[in-house]
């Protein structure tokens, strides 16, 4: 999707892995924020619940917070 037609960003908290083999937040880093253009609010959300089940959900120490905002456009 070309973001200029985003009417929704998913902005979403990110972790870099710790030096351990398990999956856990590193101690030495900062967190990151990314923000991702979707289509409408039900992509977003839908988005937003997939990432933090099937990619965040096991690391330790994370908390997966995420949210959706409107870009204050619609197309």
């Amino acid at each position: 999707m070309n973001s200029a037609q985003a009417n929704y960003r998913l902005v979403i908290g990110t972790y870099r892995q710790g030096p351990s083999g398990r999956p856990e937040v590193s101690g030495i880093t900062s967190p990151s924020l990314y923000s991702l253009p979707m289509k409408d609010l039900n992509t977003c959300m839908n988005a937003g619940k997939k990432i933090t089940e099937e990619i965040y959900k096991p690391v330790w120490q994370f908390d997966s917070k995420w949210t959706c905002i409107w870009t204050g456009k619609s197309n």
